[in-house]
């Protein structure tokens, strides 16, 4: 790291501050409305501020035009944040400073492993089984031995994930160059001073790599509360559905009514609420956390719209 750069004390310290943080796969979806609704009355609820991230560092998943339509579908919905977005793709020298530190520190390693090598280890990293060097190998994180992580999530309560177990060492910096999720947002939510990461139930499972990697750089670690995920009839994960249609932006609505549904709310507090913002000036009134359940809610056909 260079001198005057100190990670821990980027972005403010005191208060309330959330975050939505799509990648831009594709449209927004039901199951991301559900997120990003979520963290915004989370965030509102406790008056503090709610910021958007565009999680663009792996290229090779990035649909052109997608942050723009996201962004977009954000602002119909009303759901405004507090602050100009962050792009990833731009923040690489941030992300290369942790990296150094972290290699200086030698807890980050060069890996020359190939997924089929892994693979023959039941896919654990827990030391290199590399027969030669690769040109461009991988950057990993070297867990310690009887790495329990404990957290208590807010919607799910005690989390215990042993990661050297589990996970093992995990990738910082891939082959082929792009930054590891777990690396990104670690950097991110300690500069843009996160105190609560609010996110689908699917990243529960990232969130001691996450603690661990906070540690080694010396970051704060946010509070988590993990919402239910979305799933469609057959009981997958909406995202990787048939049925993960984009939303409406012309109709929210129904949309948000839904997603209000799902996190457990009272829906007789939004009926005849007949527009966005009326909608979410009673949601914030009427919010209560403690509803949100952990069970997974079901997506259901489109509502009829509210307009005549």
């Amino acid at each position: 790291m260079t001198e005057g750069q100190d990670l821990s004390t980027a972005g403010p310290r005191s208060g309330y501050r959330g975050r939505f943080a799509p990648s831009p796969t594709g449209p927004l979806h039901a199951g991301s409305l559900l997120s990003a609704f979520g963290s915004w009355l989370l965030a509102r609820s406790a008056g503090g501020e709610w910021l958007v991230r565009i999680e663009d560092v792996d290229r090779t998943r990035e649909v052109a035009g997608a942050a723009a339509a996201q962004l977009s579908a954000l602002e119909a919905f009303g759901l405004r944040p507090d602050a100009p977005v962050v792009y990833q793709a731009q923040r690489e020298p941030i992300y290369q400073q942790a990296l150094e530190k972290l290699l200086d520190d030698r807890v980050a390693f060069e890996c020359h492993c190939s997924r089929g090598q892994l693979a023959a280890v039941g896919g654990v990293h827990r030391r290199c089984v590399a027969r030669s060097n690769r040109r461009d190998p991988a950057i990993r994180f070297r867990v310690p031995d009887n790495s329990a992580i404990s957290i208590t999530d807010r919607i799910r309560g005690h989390v215990q994930q042993y990661v050297d177990r589990e996970v093992g060492d995990f990738v910082l910096r891939r082959s082929d160059g792009c930054w590891a999720y777990q690396m990104a947002v670690v950097v991110d939510d300690a500069a843009q001073g996160i105190s609560e990461v609010v996110r689908g139930a699917d990243l529960i499972g990232s969130t001691a790599r996450q603690i661990l990697l906070q540690r080694a750089l010396g970051l704060p670690t946010p509070r988590y509360a993990h919402l239910p995920l979305l799933l469609d009839a057959a009981g997958r994960k909406l995202s990787k559905s048939a049925r993960a249609e984009p939303l409406d932006p012309s109709d929210p609505i129904p949309a948000l009514r839904s997603a209000w549904r799902i996190l457990g709310q009272d829906v007789a507090c939004l009926l005849d609420a007949t527009d966005v913002k009326t909608l979410l000036e009673r949601a914030v009134s009427n919010f209560e956390p403690g509803r949100i359940p952990v069970k997974p809610g079901r997506s259901e056909p489109p509502a009829t719209s509210h307009k005549r």
